[in-house]
């Protein structure tokens, strides 16, 4: 894994840009903005994929594969902190002096000078993020913007607008988060989670304690979250305004209808308005009450702020619609952490009806399935009316001798609902074994278990064949 230094300075100009991994949906947003400044990027990337025919028909070289000599004359290297240390073009790189810069400080180098407006949190960063640059939109603000996910309504991760924000989702991951100069931040929550990089939940607390503290005009922050809360004690510095169910909010939450596309009502000095989304989840409710928040914040009327979310259609990976195969419908969600997955699984179930809801769960990083395995299974087996496992997506991890997805599966207090199945062939034979129609299956992950979908529709249908 390589991690930002957050120390680096950063140069006065960059040249011609080689983005490493460069179809991921952050890492395609920030290129297509560099090149649309003007600067020559390229890229590469271990597999072809819809984003990167995007870059290409955008006239942006990636090659599929990693080698040395896709470097080729860049100035400059931009990476994740997925990257692994021996990448071949990490290492070409660093044998030729090359500036290797982690995505984030590609990006806060590209906003300087901007009125950025920042979405941090343990979950929910890109959604909210995606509802932000939405309504923002309608109101004919037209803000540029970065996000970790394509907001529907958009159609793109990333875009140049011509308003006087910028819009980013703030990665908390590494500490990344805090490389911006952010003029209003918006953090949706703090949850025990990345400590394989911070160590302890102090000092993760202590990042997101400087994040809004740096912040220069305007944090919003969510008045239910216990970690939030506290965070709010200690921040000094800029203008706060809070959100949530809790009574104290400033914008707050009286009711949340959550059969089908949410509806909501939040109040604010005394009056309330109602919102309508697009998409289901009680969750969303949340996301669009500390957007309202930090629209009304900047200034807009309530009223308007409410009525620029209605409609919003989401974004790629959230409880996306994967269709239907012989009756049973088909779901995609980035949840990739049990506070995420509890969220997923009762949206799941508020759209089932009469169905149940079969999850298809891949863990992701050895080090966090080793660490809640146990809540996990909890989440799914009080969750999902079964569960199929998959094995670990390690991501920029090496493996950790014992941890697989058998941990997870262990953890469950009735073998009868869950499922081991580490061959994706067998997972998918395995779900059409199970669901019937009407029943709703949902992969989880932020890895690539979306990929099984297909696997499973085919077996689906493979059932109904004559």
């Amino acid at each position: 894994m390589i991690k930002p230094d957050l120390d680096l300075v950063l140069p006065d100009t960059l040249g011609r840009l080689h983005f490493v991994g460069i179809g991921g949906s952050g890492m395609s947003g920030i290129a297509r903005l560099f090149h649309d400044r003007g600067h020559v990027v390229t890229g590469s990337d271990r597999s072809d994929s819809a984003a990167v025919q995007a870059l290409r028909e955008r006239g942006i070289a990636v090659a599929i594969g990693h080698d040395a000599a896709h470097v080729g004359d860049a100035e400059a290297l931009v990476v994740t902190g997925a990257l692994w240390l021996d990448n071949p073009e990490y290492q070409e790189a660093l044998r030729r002096g090359i500036p290797v810069l982690h995505r984030a400080q590609a990006l806060a180098w590209l906003v300087r000078g901007e009125r950025l407006v920042a979405v941090a949190g343990a979950h929910g960063k890109s959604t909210s993020t995606g509802m932000l640059v939405t309504a923002l939109r309608a109101l004919e603000r037209d803000p540029s913007f970065v996000n970790g996910a394509v907001i529907q309504g958009a159609g793109t991760s990333a875009d140049w607008g011509s308003g006087e924000l910028f819009v980013v989702e703030a990665d908390e991951s590494d500490g990344s988060f805090l490389l911006y100069d952010v003029a209003i931040a918006l953090v949706t929550n703090i949850d025990t989670d990345h400590l394989d990089h911070y160590g302890s939940q102090h000092d993760l607390d202590a990042a997101f304690a400087r994040f809004v503290s740096e912040t220069s005009e305007l944090a919003v922050l969510s008045a239910d979250d216990p970690a939030t809360r506290r965070l709010r004690e200690t921040v000094s510095g800029p203008r706060v305004l809070t959100f949530g169910e809790h009574a104290d909010a400033d914008v707050r939450l009286t009711s949340i209808s959550d059969v089908g596309p949410v509806a909501y009502t939040v109040e604010i000095d005394g009056r309330q308005w109602q919102g309508q989304l697009g998409i289901p989840g009680r969750h969303n409710a949340l996301n669009a009450a500390g957007v309202v928040a930090v629209l009304v914040g900047l200034g807009i009327e309530a009223e308007a702020a409410v009525a620029a979310l209605d409609g919003f259609a989401g974004t790629q990976r959230r409880f996306e619609s994967h269709g239907t195969a012989d009756g049973v419908r088909l779901f995609d969600d980035y949840a990739h952490h049990p506070t995420e997955v509890a969220a997923a699984l009762q949206t799941a179930r508020s759209v089932a009806g009469e169905g149940r809801v079969i999850a298809i769960h891949q863990p992701h990083l050895y080090s966090r399935t080793q660490a809640m395995a146990g809540d996990f299974a909890r989440v799914y087996e009080s969750g999902a009316d079964h569960t199929v496992v998959l094995d670990v997506y390690g991501a920029r991890e090496d493996p950790i001798e014992g941890v697989t997805g058998q941990l997870v599966v262990d953890g469950f207090g009735d073998p009868d609902v869950v499922d081991y199945r580490p061959d994706w062939q067998h997972a998918a034979e395995r779900i059409a074994e199970i669901a019937r129609p009407g029943d709703l299956v949902m992969t989880l992950s932020c890895g690539d278990v979306y990929r099984i979908l297909p696997l499973v529709r085919a077996a689906l249908e493979r059932r109904v064949a004559p």
